[in-house]
């Protein structure tokens, strides 16, 4: 897409409608997004309850975000691979695989920042 020229308010419109659609897709193409999102909305009530410091509840809270929006990167890089075809090529596993075990560092960080903070 080329640089639309627009700026001020109008550009922040339109960024957030281009994020609001890039959150929608995400949601409706892609179930691992929404097995996270789920995740988060259960956990969110309970980082709340449990939480003893406004620090506590940030880490938690922060830590699930984290997990969505690598979820989202993870999910925009096998997009772009995907639009060049289905063959099998080593640079594409790769990276599909690196955006992968990035979700999966992402899923680590959060189980320990709310085992070290839920354990004191």
């Amino acid at each position: 897409m080329a640089y639309s020229g627009h700026r001020g308010v109008t550009r922040l419109i339109k960024s957030a409608n281009y994020s609001w659609r890039g959150l929608k897709t995400t949601f409706k193409h892609e179930e691992a997004f929404r097995q996270e999102l789920l995740l988060l909305l259960f956990l969110v009530p309970i980082a709340l309850w449990l939480a003893d410091t406004g620090i506590e509840r940030a880490l938690l809270i922060g830590s699930l975000l984290l997990i969505l929006i690598v979820e989202l990167l993870n999910s925009g890089i096998e997009a772009a691979i995907d639009r060049f075809g289905g063959e099998y090529h080593v640079l594409s596993a790769r990276a599909k695989d690196m955006g992968s075990a990035a979700v999966l560092i992402a899923l680590i960080n959060a189980a320990l920042i709310w085992l070290f903070v839920l354990l004191g």
